[in-house]
């Protein structure tokens, strides 16, 4: 079974951005072996999965754009706001 998501998404980005629609966020590579996604094609692919981001979620990440926040101001917002508290 050896299967990951890395290995599985190995050659995404030559199926994605195909057909009749374009992304509009490019997929990139980071450098390593790794592929990032850009949002729209990650929402698409959680989708398949039965992964859908609430509306107040949504309304979360339009605000951390809006702010301009990093990746860490990110996380730490998400956990702040959705993380359990310990036990």
């Amino acid at each position: 079974m050896g299967f990951g998501y890395h290995s599985l998404m190995a050659n995404a980005h030559k199926k994605l951005g195909k057909g009749p629609k374009q992304h509009a966020e490019p997929l990139r590579s980071s450098g390593g072996k790794g592929l990032t996604l850009g949002r729209e094609d990650f929402a698409r692919i959680s989708a398949v999965e039965g992964i859908r981001l609430s509306r107040k979620m949504q309304n979360d990440l339009r605000e951390f754009d809006r702010k301009g926040l990093s990746a860490e101001e990110r996380r730490r917002e998400i956990v702040r706001k959705y993380g359990k508290a310990p036990a």
